[in-house]
This record gives C-alpha cells, structure tokens and sequence, in this order.
C-alpha cells in the first residue's frame, strides 16, 4: 500500500488522478490535499510526512501578468522543497512539466526550472524523483479557456456559441486517462532511490485546431441536434466525444423526447440510430427496485423507458450534486449515462418497469471500466 499525495489535487489532472487511485483500494491510499496547505508550513509538513509518493501537480498556467505565472509556480516547488527538508522526507516525488519547457515562455521556463530544482533536491537527500514532460493533455472535466482549446470549444459548442481559431497549430495530444496511466505506471514500478530527470511523455494522437473543431462541431449537429451516436473510427474519437459531452447541460438536455408515431395499430418508436455501432438491450424492473449504482470510465451508454415510471440519478464521482431525471413509458424519452457520473434507475411506479439500453462496444471488453459506487 503506497500513500500518494497530489498538490492541485482539485486541478484537471489531480482529480482524474486521485479518483482513479481510489479504484485500486489494495494498492494505493490517496492523502487528502488542499491548496492552502502551501500557506501553512505545519499542515504542509503533515501532509509531507504523511506521503511516500507526492505528485506534485500545483501550478498557475495563466495570468494576465506573465512574471506572476514564473513567480508563482517557482515558490510553490520551494515550498514543496523546503517541507520535504524539514520533514527529511524520502518521498518519491513525480512532477508534472510540459513540452512548453523550450518555448522561452514564463509556464515552460518555470516548469523547467521547477523540474531541475526537485532532481537537485532528491540527489542530495536521497529522494526519488521522476520528471515528466507532458504533451497537451484533454478530457472530462478540463477548464474551457484555461486547460485546453478542446475544452474550450466543447464548452462554447455547447452553448451555442461560435469558437474562433486564433492559431491553427498541429497539436500532440494525450488523453487524460492515458497521462494518468503514465503517472500511476510510474508509481508502481519505481525503485528507491531512483532519479529520473526528464521522461517525455509520449503523445497518442496529434491533430490541427481545424480538425479537432471539426470533430466537436459534428458531434454538436449529430449528437446534440439530431440524438445520433456519431462514428468513432479511432481511440482518439471515442475519446475526443466523451469529452465533449461532459460539457452538456445535462439537466435541460435530458430527458430528450422521442418523436412517436401512432395509429390503430398502437405506437413506433425509433429508439436509436446509429452512425458507429453498438448493443442494444433490455430489462424489467419490478416496482421499488433500483438498478445499477456504478459509474464507466469509456463506456458510452444510453438508457430508454418504454413502459412504466423511473427516477435516473446522476452524480459526477468525487463531487455532492445528484441530479434526478422522471421519465415515463407515456412519453418515451432517453437519457445518457456521460463517463465518470454513477447513476442508477429506480422504478417508482406500480407496475413493470421495461427499460431499453444501449452501450457502445468500442473498445476491449477484457478491460475493466465499470465500477461500482452508490449515487
């Protein structure tokens, strides 16, 4: 069991990180952090001390005054230095750099010279240290004009309005579960006391800013408009769409109605289409039971009532707000379960429920990606 300690643990890549550890219960023990330990040296040693891995995530990545983004992300590892002295912690630290290091701007600068200051502190005190140098990273839950230009469109997008490409670079591009695979491949096989100065981090997909819109702006005219599920001809699509959709406004989304069709004969209903693939099933419910209560991490999934009455909640992991859907049989309506949000479905009527679902089969079933936990 290894306690791992993340500064930013509330940033894009602290929580993906420290969420995922909670997954692996036997081999990792998350210790809590908050950003005003950096102004408390008692509590930032508590937390120093307590850790036999610390990631150190912490930093500003934009400020209308560039040397305030220097300034500011240089003290934060002097602190962090300055407590693993005082504590005469052995820890293995991971610092998060960023291929910005050789662009001569204040972010790279100060995460290259953060990551030189953390080697010098492990080789004269006989600390671990890893030093990743992390390609643009995107995913659920990325800050939109802060994080990245994906997370930023996908909120724009979403809101109808019109994204405007200042710059159309070719962008490398990692996933935020395949960086935190790295982070936790890095944990698992290190070997005290082990000094890693630079590891570059391989990008997984690169893409112009004029592709990338492309992609979102077709997911908004399929998916949103028209309640397609898009092809996703890759890993980086499947990805890419997830994202995307976790910038939904869920609750005035969902339910969506479907259109139906009647006559003598009783009622058609066209539950899904389809421009990738897919599964799609069903199940009935007996009234006060409740179904599911786990969360996916990659699976796209989509849940239909077609007879009877539920309550779908929704719960984003690592966060408080349940949101609770009414659907109904009368008026056929779906809803979709985004990627780290654990949800169930109750039936809250007195008879049968029946419940259509779809799921998306893109990736290996061998791999796990449900988990379970209560909404």
């Amino acid at each position: 069991m290894q306690k791992v300690g993340i500064t930013g643990q509330s940033g894009f890549i602290g929580t993906h990180l420290y969420n995922t550890l909670k997954l692996y219960p036997s081999e990792f023990e998350p210790v809590s952090f908050r950003d005003d330990f950096f102004s408390d040296n008692h509590q930032l040693d508590q937390f120093v001390s307590s850790c036999d891995v610390i990631v150190h995530l912490a930093a500003l990545n934009r400020h209308r005054n560039p040397d305030e983004i220097y300034d500011t992300n240089l003290l934060l590892v002097r602190k962090l230095i300055d407590a693993l002295e005082r504590t005469k912690s052995s820890a293995h630290v991971l610092f998060s750099s960023s291929t910005q290091e050789d662009r001569n701007n204040p972010y790279g600068m100060s995460k290259k010279k953060g990551r030189i200051l953390l080697a010098e502190w492990a080789e004269k005190n006989n600390g671990g240290f890893t030093g990743l140098v992390i390609p643009n990273v995107f995913g659920p839950f990325g800050n939109p004009f802060y994080n990245s230009v994906i997370a930023t469109f996908s909120h724009q997008l979403n809101r109808n309005e019109t994204p405007k490409i200042e710059i159309d670079a070719e962008l490398k591009l990692i996933y935020i579960s395949e960086l935190v695979n790295v982070f936790i491949e890095k944990i698992r096989n290190y070997t005290q006391p082990e000094i890693i100065r630079e590891y570059l981090v391989s990008h997984t997909s690169n893409l112009s800013v004029t592709g990338i819109l492309h992609h979102l702006v077709r997911y908004k005219f399929e998916y949103v408009e028209k309640g397609i599920i898009p092809a996703l001809n890759s890993t980086f699509e499947i990805n890419l769409f997830n994202t995307f959709r976790c910038y939904m406004d869920i609750s005035n989304h969902f339910p969506v109605q479907y259109l139906q069709h009647t006559d003598n004969r009783g009622s058609f209903v066209e539950l899904l289409r389809l421009n990738g693939g897919g599964q799609v099933s069903f199940s009935t419910t007996r009234p006060g039971i409740t179904r599911g209560n786990h969360f996916h991490t990659r699976k796209i999934e989509r849940f239909a009532v077609i007879k009877g009455n539920a309550r779908i909640q929704l719960r984003r992991i690592g966060t408080p707000e349940v949101i609770n859907l009414m659907l109904s049989g009368d008026k056929p309506a779906y809803v979709d379960m985004p990627v780290w949000y654990t949800h169930n479905i109750t039936n809250t009527g007195t008879e049968e429920l029946y419940t259509i679902f779809w799921i998306n089969e893109f990736f290996n079933p061998e791999d796990p990606d449900t988990f379970i936990e209560n909404v």
